[in-house]
């Protein structure tokens, strides 16, 4: 019992870095305008995946153009970068799905306007 508590641990703390990241300005506008953007339910996997890309994107591009630091990419061959990807990527499907839930239940974005006609 202890093993499957420390693996439900480890699957929290996962979560919640992932969350962490997401839960920035940076990360929380993406995931807004993709949660705006995603047509349906099934789509959240790959528009959380493109969300990942832009803001891993984003991090290499503002320091050099708001401070003008020198273009350095990311250390893509190493494990904790694809640790912090991966992690990143949880973050957006969860905070992605938070807001497509309120957009198609509370606002009704994803449902089709009935015609009275």
């Amino acid at each position: 019992m202890d093993m499957v508590h420390s693996y439900f641990n480890d699957l929290l703390a996962f979560l919640r870095e992932g969350f962490n990241h997401v839960n920035v300005v940076q990360g929380l506008v993406i995931a807004l305008v993709a949660a705006f953007l995603m047509p349906q339910w099934k789509r959240l996997w790959a528009i959380a995946l493109g969300a990942t890309i832009i803001h891993i994107i984003a991090n290499v591009m503002i320091p050099v153009v708001a401070h003008h630091a020198a273009f350095k990419l990311p250390q893509i061959v190493t494990l904790p970068f694809w640790r912090y990807a991966l992690t990143l990527y949880v973050g957006y499907v969860i905070v992605i799905a938070v807001f497509f839930f309120v957009k198609y239940s509370v606002l009704g974005g994803g449902r089709k306007a009935a015609t009275s006609h």
